[in-house]
């Protein structure tokens, strides 16, 4: 009796593992799981229209590149010629937004693009919700011009410095040293309009390189903040011009500015013109 009972306990023993093998199959998927799942999306995307895969593809992309502009990079068209002859008109920079991310500040010498409301524009200008969707997407792609609040100009100042224009020379002082504007459009002078000023701390004064053909900090000495632009609306820096090709190169921050001192009162200032 005992023996023949025997079977029955080891057919019982050896039910169990089948059991939990089963269910932690069926909790950790297998490479056999992994590729039914794939034969599914296969088969679903094979039982798309042309058009619903075009439009699919075309979210996708959108998304990607929505994800890398907010917050890698973005390319910016430039539309004016405030910046020649570093940047000329149509060309295509491409902006580092991770630049100033980790605790990075804006240097002197750096190209950035900022967003000038409450600075260079008072208020946004209104705009149709279409129009400003497909300048956005334009401007996303380098293929419109940015929104009328963004710019892109050259930090000269940065906050705590006191920026003079001019000494007996003509050329723009920094905290007292004078600075050789070698990237200047030719012709041009380092400013017609004569200013005395220190950058509030958090702020930065910009100019153009094309200095007759820039409205800029010193357009908006006036306004509150002195011309300055906060920080915290800085964008990014202009590291590379992408296009044409062949005006295809990498912008580096100039020498001119190495031998500027600290600010002597790096935590105090207020804008004076």
């Amino acid at each position: 009796m005992d023996t023949e009972a025997q079977p029955d306990v080891e057919r019982d023993r050896s039910s169990a593992p089948r059991g939990r093998i089963g269910r932690s199959r069926f909790a950790v998927p297998g490479p056999r799981g992994a590729r039914a799942r794939l034969r599914a999306v296969h088969g679903w995307w094979q039982d798309l229209s042309l058009w619903q895969e075009v439009a699919l593809l075309g979210v996708l992309c959108l998304g990607t590149l929505g994800l890398v502009n907010a917050f890698l990079v973005q390319p910016f068209l430039i539309p004016s010629g405030s910046m020649e002859n570093t940047l000329k008109v149509g060309d295509r920079v491409v902006v580092n937004k991770l630049a100033y991310r980790f605790g990075n500040q804006p240097r002197r010498g750096d190209v950035i693009v900022f967003n000038g409301t409450g600075s260079f524009v008072p208020d946004p200008p209104p705009s149709n919700p279409l129009t400003h969707l497909l300048r956005t997407v334009g401007s996303a792609t380098g293929l419109a011009q940015p929104d009328e609040t963004d710019y892109v100009k050259r930090v000269v100042g940065i906050g705590g410095d006191r920026v003079t224009c001019c000494d007996k020379q003509g050329r723009i002082m920094v905290n007292g040293q004078p600075v050789t504007e070698d990237y200047l459009y030719p012709g041009d002078g380092p400013s017609r309009i004569p200013f005395d000023i220190v950058v509030p701390p958090g702020r930065l004064w910009v100019m153009g390189d094309h200095r007759s053909d820039s409205r800029d900090s010193r357009d908006h000495l006036g306004d509150p903040g002195g011309g300055t632009v906060p920080v915290d609306e800085v964008i990014g820096r202009a590291d590379w011009i992408g296009w044409p090709f062949d005006h295809m190169r990498t912008l580096r921050r100039p020498a001119g500015f190495a031998h500027v001192p600290p600010p002597a009162h790096p935590a105090t200032g207020g804008g004076h013109g």
